[in-house]
C-alpha cells in the first residue's frame, strides 16, 4: 500500500540529536535555536530573557546555588553552542572552562579488618591505642569490649567467650595494645537478645500493646497476690 502523502512521519528522540542540557527538554532547545534565527537584537534579548523563564520553571532545584540567576544565562549560552548575541546581565562563559576537569581528591580509604564491628570500632581501636597507660585507659578497654560484645553477638552466634573480644582487640590494633591480665567482661543474662541495627524489635511492648489496658491490670493485681 503507498503511503498517503498526508502522513505524518513520527521523529523518535533516539533519531534526533543529544540534548546538552537534557534537564531543559527538548523545547526549550528549540526555544534557543530560534533565538538565533531573530535578526533583531532588542527583540532576540527580550525573547531570551522570556526562555530564561521557562528555564527558571523547569529547573527549580537551580535555585539553590549561588549566583543561580548567572547559571541559568551559561546554560543558556551552552545550549546555544555560544553562539547568541544578546544583551546578558553576565557576560558569556568560556567554552574552555566546560572542558577542565575537576581537581580529584584523592581518598585513603583501607579496608575493613572485620566487617562485623566496622570501620568506626576500629578507629576507637586506634584512638585507644594511643592513651597512655592507666586506669582511664583501662576503662576505656573495658567498655569497648562490652560493646564489641554486644556487636559480635548479633551477626554471629549466641555466645562468645571473654577471651575471643580481647583476641580481636589486640589483632585489630596490631598488637599495640595489650589487654590487662585477669580483665572480665560482666555476665550477659541467658535471656539476653540483640537485634540487628535497624529493626528495634521490643517485644514486651509489642505484647502489653495487644493485651491491653484491662488485662495488663489484671497480670498486675495478680501478681501483687503472690
Amino acid at each position: 500500500m503507498e503511503a498517503n502523502e498526508n502522513t505524518i512521519k513520527l521523529e523518535y528522540n533516539t533519531e534526533r540529536s543529544p540534548l546538552c542540557m537534557p534537564e531543559y527538554g527538548r523545547n526549550v532547545k528549540k526555544m534557543v535555536d530560534y533565538l538565533k534565527t531573530v535578526e533583531d537584537r532588542d527583540e532576540r534579548t527580550r525573547q531570551a530573557k522570556a526562555v530564561i523563564k521557562v528555564m527558571e520553571i523547569l529547573n527549580p532545584s537551580v535555585k539553590v546555588e549561588d549566583n543561580w540567576a548567572q547559571r541559568l544565562w551559561d546554560h543558556l549560552y551552552i545550549m546555544a553552542g555560544f553562539d547568541l548575541d544578546v544583551d546578558s546581565p553576565y557576560p558569556m562563559p568560556n567554552p574552555e572552562q566546560l572542558d577542565i576537569k575537576p581537581m580529584s581528591i584523592p581518598l585513603e580509604k583501607k579496608p575493613v579488618k572485620a566487617n562485623h564491628y566496622g570501620r568506626n570500632i576500629e578507629s576507637i581501636i586506634a584512638l585507644i591505642a594511643s592513651e597512655p597507660e592507666g586506669e582511664n585507659k583501662t576503662n576505656m578497654l573495658k567498655a569497648l569490649a562490652v560493646y564489641m560484645r554486644q556487636q559480635y553477638l548479633i551477626w554471629n552466634k549466641d555466645s562468645v567467650a571473654d577471651e575471643t573480644i580481647f583476641e580481636d582487640i589486640e589483632k585489630l590494633s596490631d598488637y599495640k595494645i595489650k589487654v590487662p591480665e585477669g580483665m572480665s567482661l560482666s555476665k550477659l543474662s541467658s535471656d539476653a537478645t540483640f537485634s540487628r541495627p535497624g529493626l528495634n524489635l521490643d517485644f514486651n511492648n509489642q505484647n502489653n500493646r495487644k493485651q491491653g489496658p484491662q488485662k495488663r491490670s489484671f497480670q498486675r493485681k495478680n501478681n501483687q497476690k503472690r
